[in-house]
């Protein structure tokens, strides 16, 4: 039976006898991916001395992950910078000669391959047979035409009406397909293509939303998501750099690797356990048995805190809130964080000794012919494999080798994560052979894949505003702990950063970066006085 006991590490400041006298606040952050290696580097080089980070695995960079294998770096988790201007990750990258350009646009290319600005996207029937080229041009301008009426009801304030159930999805299938059987110059056979579609795309859109389906995401919130202009990159030495750079001027003393935090005990709502061990303990100064919060460690390790920064994703915040913080959240905070919307986005990387595929083809698209009339998105746990959307050629060659990166979403990403290699591997080459019509596709020689949603340290990919939700609930998810500012009650003992807490850019790497910025400038202004 492991014993508990509080951490008795005392500063060698001389300013270290109680928080009222000038000594430095201790900080806790908890979680050593983008949000919390930006607040921790925010706090450092503002002169915070006191600064741990827990992180519960065994690596930083959270949802950034960077593979090597071989010459290659593969990205299982964040792949590309979105946009330029003003983005706090791209002049990160850009200032230490990180870039490589992706896409021409000023505005996002969407629905296609970002790895190159090359080549076409071949739209692939389960007959095998391919989409001509105009029929795909034609639908995809209808359906980015449709994609840009979802935006307006945020950003103009257009009501919803009720048959939308303020849905994306519902709208979006059936405003496309009302005009694409109203089309008088396309045939039967086209417009059956076009509707068949429509599925396609919207597989495709949540993939990119990290949501099961696309109408699970609220309609009248999508538009506040905001796009930052400028080209699509990609860092082809790896995301993981942008971690590195972050961690550079963070000391190695102040990461603790492998610390899961079992809970947060907050408000001076002290645990029985923890007072005895401290009514015992009389080499713990005295201030540590006075502090506002205690990181309760899954070691059994209790960390006094001044003021803790939760970057947990909002799936750990779903499946734990309950037992993660005591006392319980308020209940406007529990809302918010039930309210919001996260899942699981995963990619499949196939490599092959030679690509079947032409040196024009960007990505394949599988378009299934018997899906034009469907509502639902969700399939048997056995049809697992027909939420794959689509393969994107990795661009160039010469870097990846022969690689396509497939992707797959929703409960089906997770029905996904528990088969194995050599099943998964089978699955997307009998899937390849039907959709190109080439049998004699060989089984690729490397498979590697992510895992986001079954990760229990993460359990899903990056957040959405859920039908029901609101940018109100992302306000609410970053307020700090506790809400009433009282001159008896200390403020911002817990706070929270994270892509999920940021109303504009969620789902994002600067959203992450920014949210953690944002949480470490609150405590600046705070101790201006002392950091002078």
């Amino acid at each position: 039976m492991q014993s508990c006991e509080i951490s008795a590490d005392s500063t060698d400041d001389p300013l270290s006898s109680g928080l009222r006298r000038k000594r430095q606040p201790r900080i806790v952050v908890i979680g050593a991916g983008l949000a919390g290696l930006s607040a921790a580097k925010a706090l450092l080089e503002s002169g915070f001395t006191d600064v741990t980070v827990l992180e519960a695995t065994d690596r930083i960079g959270g949802r950034v992950q960077s593979v090597q294998l071989g010459h290659a770096t593969f990205e299982l988790g964040a792949t590309w910078i979105h946009g330029s201007h003003g983005n706090p990750v791209y002049h990160l990258a850009e200032d230490n000669g990180l870039l490589e350009e992706t896409t021409d646009s000023e505005r996002s290319v969407g629905r296609i391959s970002l790895y190159s600005k090359n080549g076409v996207a071949y739209h692939l029937t389960n007959n095998g047979q391919r989409i001509p080229k105009d029929v795909v041009e034609e639908f995809s301008d209808l359906y980015n035409e449709v994609y840009n009426l979802t935006q307006e009801f945020f950003q103009r304030g257009k009501p919803v009406n009720a048959e939308s159930q303020n849905s994306v999805g519902v709208f979006t299938r059936d405003v496309v397909r009302k005009r694409v059987k109203a089309d008088p110059d396309d045939t039967e056979a086209v417009k059956r293509l076009k509707l068949a579609m429509i599925q396609q795309y919207l597989k495709v859109e949540s993939c990119e939303s990290s949501s099961h389906s696309m109408d699970e995401v609220s309609l009248s919130e999508f538009g506040e998501w905001t796009e930052i202009p400028g080209a699509h990159h990609v860092i082809p030495c790896g995301f993981i750099k942008i971690v590195e750079i972050l961690a550079r001027s963070i000391p190695k003393s102040v990461i603790q690797l492998r610390k899961p935090v079992k809970c947060i005990h907050w408000n001076q709502s002290v645990s029985k356990e923890i007072e005895r061990v401290a009514d015992h303990n009389s080499d713990l100064p005295e201030e540590n048995k006075s502090s506002n919060v205690f990181v309760e460690c899954e070691d059994c390790e209790f960390i006094p805190a001044d003021h803790v920064i939760v970057t947990v994703s909002l799936g750990v915040l779903k499946k734990r809130h309950e037992s993660l913080f005591h006392p319980r959240l308020p209940e406007e905070k529990v809302m918010a964080i039930e309210k919001l919307g996260i899942n699981t986005t995963d990619k499949i990387f196939l490599e092959f000794e030679e690509p079947f595929w032409s040196s024009e083809c960007n990505s394949i698209q599988f378009v299934w012919e018997d899906e034009a009339e469907s509502e639902s998105l969700t399939y048997p746990e056995e049809l697992w494999y027909k939420k794959i959307c689509s393969f994107d050629v990795l661009y160039p060659p010469e870097r990846y080798g022969h690689v396509l990166s497939g992707w797959i979403c929703g409960e089906e990403a997770l029905i996904m994560e528990k088969c194995d290699d050599e099943t998964v591997a089978e699955t997307c080459t009998e899937m390849l052979r039907k959709f190109t019509g080439n049998p004699n596709i060989p089984k690729p020689r490397r498979i590697l894949r992510s895992s986001w949603g079954s990760n229990p340290y993460f359990r899903g990919s990056y957040s959405y505003t859920q039908v029901g939700s609101s940018g109100a609930d992302v306000e609410k998810l970053a307020k700090p702990l506790p809400y009433a500012e009282s001159s008896k009650t200390p403020p911002m003992q817990v706070m929270f950063s994270g892509e999920a807490t940021h109303r504009k850019y969620y789902s994002t790497t600067h959203g992450a970066v920014l949210s953690g910025q944002r949480e470490a400038a609150r405590l600046i202004e705070m101790y201006q006085d002392l950091l002078q």
